[in-house]
């Protein structure tokens, strides 16, 4: 009994030959199909390096596009000589120019003879599969494609908007079901003739060419047919990432490859020179091998798609880029946003450096500037503080603020002059926390010299561009750890919610404020802002301010700070 292999191959010829060598040297025929696309004078070389060898032949040719019938086709073809020309042969199985043994090729032949009925080919229909990539399953069964997915991907995807419009299904031939899998199957001579000898075979071949990625299809649905026993998996190890393409095997695989107990892998780069070397030699230096599992290297496989797709936490990579929502943690980690708490209080930053021990900045999204702390024009990274380049895309301006300080605690202000700060992203990234005093924007504008006139238009300029920010904050969609204080609340009890915001950033101990910064002179707002309203404009973000001071004191005195429970 024989094991016969046909080898679809369309370049690296060099590396083809030199497995055709090694399934012939151990008694393997071999019929390989080259791709008609290649040059007449390059298949000839190729023939003729390889006419030495009479167990070695080649069939007819076809041309071999990805998604198209050419690929049955070829193997149609290989496969017809290989039953015609060696009787001998039991099993025959498909690979690839560009697959590699991984055992000694007796070790196979006794595997197959132990198991002379059985068919070893993934089938299975499109329900039971998760691996269909491409957005067509059942419908690459029941539409036309004429056109091809990679040269005419427009024609393709109109022709396909068009059938489904018009409701064109095609008719399934009867006493058939659609099957997938891998087109890289192991088929018992009775099987592969039979399907091969079919009565019905013209009406199969002319269903089939025009279904779409028929080499996944074909032998997977006729093998039913006719298999007493079917091993629904593949003896080629052949692994696809996360978009359905083939993963490419290098030289530092070669433990990987082992690891698989398989018998062929797919797709091996054909400069791999220690992967050939190392498993193309005598069956009396190869490893022992047991019963083929690729499952045991999937956890490999899934932690490289993973961190592929997600990458490391808040830290963009090529491969996920520009895909929003593909983020493994839109920031690396957490950071505390203050709205209205400098213009609030005279202090407020360094006061809030010396209870957290935080790096605490001012308006990173400042018209002006970006406001680091210390006033520093480069922190860490290299990061500007030039406004330009933070405006050319903030979100990773902030995204790197947070990378490149890891380890310590960010802490920054933003409000309604800062229009260019990202608040959609802060407010869904859990990582923020977001303390807003509303209508704290007055506050600067109440101590200016301007003229009335100009104030009015700068307070329902800042009132509308605040409203905004609030929207996002408070929208459905944020994910962030959001507090929001009209000023008329926060200055009743302002202890109360400082304590609170510190406990919330975490010190290394819990303790009870000493101090409080110091709160703006706030004598004669309430006028202020009645004079707004006076003017046609209504301030309504800080909420509701006596427009006179009560007796006894312009300003309350302030409580003694204690800790929340």
């Amino acid at each position: 009994m024989s094991v016969g292999i046909l080898m679809l191959v369309h370049t690296a010829f060099g590396r083809a030959e030199q497995v055709a060598r090694h399934w012939n040297k151990y008694g393997c025929p071999v019929v390989i199909h080259v791709d008609a696309t290649v040059k007449q004078k390059q298949y000839k070389r190729f023939v003729k390096a390889l006419e030495d060898l009479p167990d070695v032949k080649f069939c007819k040719r076809h041309k071999c596009e990805w998604g198209a019938w050419g690929l049955v086709a070829a193997a149609q073809s290989a496969a017809e000589m290989m039953l015609e020309d060696f009787p001998s042969v039991r099993h025959v199985y498909l690979t690839s120019g560009s697959c590699l043994p991984l055992r000694p090729v007796q070790e196979l032949k006794d595997y197959l003879a132990a198991r002379p009925r059985t068919d070893f080919i993934e089938s299975a229909t499109t329900a039971d599969v998760p691996w269909t990539v491409g957005g067509l399953d059942a419908e690459r069964f029941t539409l036309h494609f004429p056109f091809s997915w990679k040269k005419n991907r427009y024609l393709f995807d109109k022709w396909v908007d068009i059938q489904r419009f018009l409701r064109i299904k095609r008719r399934i031939p009867h006493g058939i079901v659609p099957h997938m899998g891998s087109q890289w199957w192991c088929l018992t001579r009775q099987t592969l003739s039979a399907i091969l000898e079919d009565p019905e075979r013209a009406t199969f071949d002319k269903y089939f060419s025009r279904v779409w990625i028929p080499d996944e299809s074909y032998f997977q649905t006729l093998v039913r047919l006719y298999s007493t026993k079917i091993e629904s998996r593949s003896l080629t190890l052949s692994k696809f990432d996360f978009q359905g393409k083939p993963h490419i095997f290098y030289d530092d695989h070669l433990q990987l490859l082992r690891r698989s107990d398989c018998f062929v892998a797919r797709k091996i780069w054909p400069r791999a020179n220690k992967l050939y070397n190392g498993f193309m030699r005598d069956p009396e230096g190869a490893i022992k091998m047991s019963e083929p599992n690729p499952a045991k290297i999937d956890r490999i496989f899934a932690k490289a798609v993973e961190r592929r797709t997600k990458g490391r936490t808040g830290l963009y990579m090529q491969s996920r880029y520009p895909n929003e929502g593909w983020e493994n943690g839109m920031t690396f980690g957490r950071y505390s946003v203050f709205h209205g708490f400098a213009e609030l209080f005279e202090d407020f930053e360094p006061w809030l450096s010396r209870a957290t021990g935080a790096q605490v900045h001012g308006h990173v999204f400042a018209p002006e500037r970006a406001e680091f702390s210390g006033r520093q024009r480069v922190i860490n990274g290299a990061l500007s503080s030039s406004p330009k380049l933070r405006d050319y895309n903030s979100i990773a301006f902030l995204s790197n603020l947070i990378w490149n300080t890891r380890g310590e605690r960010q802490c920054f202000q933003v409000g309604p002059r800062d229009e260019g700060a990202p608040v959609w992203f802060i407010a869904k990234d859990p990582n923020a926390q977001v303390s807003v005093i509303s209508g704290a924007w007055a506050v600067p504008l109440f101590k200016s010299n301007l003229n009335f006139t100009e104030i009015r238009a700068e307070a329902a300029r800042l009132q509308k561009l605040e409203n905004e920010q609030l929207f996002a904050l408070r929208s459905p969609y944020a994910k962030a750890r959001v507090r929001i204080w009209t000023m008329a609340e926060f200055i009743e009890a302002p202890m109360e919610p400082l304590q609170t915001i510190i406990d919330e950033i975490g010190m290394d101990r819990a303790r009870r404020l000493a101090e409080a910064p110091r709160m703006a002179d706030l004598s004669g707002f309430g006028q202020f802002l009645q004079n707004l309203k006076n003017q046609g404009m209504h301030p309504y973000l800080m909420g509701d301010f006596p427009v006179e001071q009560p007796e006894g004191g312009q300003k309350k005195p302030p409580r003694k700070p204690y800790l929340v429970q």
